[in-house]
């Protein structure tokens, strides 16, 4: 049972980075191209692999809950982002909202690194 508490603050911890460095990481030079392929798997799995596992599928959202339900906690969203807004301020978000919000976020995420990375190797290529 330690070891599920220590991963169930572990997935927290990761997940809610991973986010973070999805959102920003793109603004500094040296993580902008570990971050545009980290968004990129991003999109792969919300979207292709989200034919098969429903939109917005997360691997590391199902491996988060598969812990918590060894838990014995059996009441989660499929969104980890609704969980975090939830668990962290107590609001009882729409589901609808929350993808909204998180599809919005991650393409202008996209579009930020995308850009951020052609200038860089614009400018590589022409030293």
């Amino acid at each position: 049972m330690t070891m599920y508490i220590f991963l169930d603050k572990f997935f927290f911890v990761f997940h809610s980075s991973l986010i973070i460095f999805n959102l920003f990481g793109w603004i500094w030079k040296k993580t902008r191209l570990a971050n545009l392929v980290v968004l990129l798997s991003t999109a792969f799995s919300w979207f292709i692999l989200g034919i098969w596992y429903g939109y917005g599928f997360c691997p590391s959202t199902e491996w988060h809950w598969q812990v918590r339900v060894k838990l014995g906690l059996y009441e989660m969203s499929s969104s980890y982002i609704e969980f975090l807004i939830e668990s962290l301020t107590g609001l009882d978000v729409s589901r609808k909202f929350v993808d909204i919000f998180a599809l919005v976020f991650l393409i202008l995420a996209l579009i930020a690194s995308i850009l951020t990375n052609v200038r860089d190797w614009r400018k590589k290529k022409r030293r």
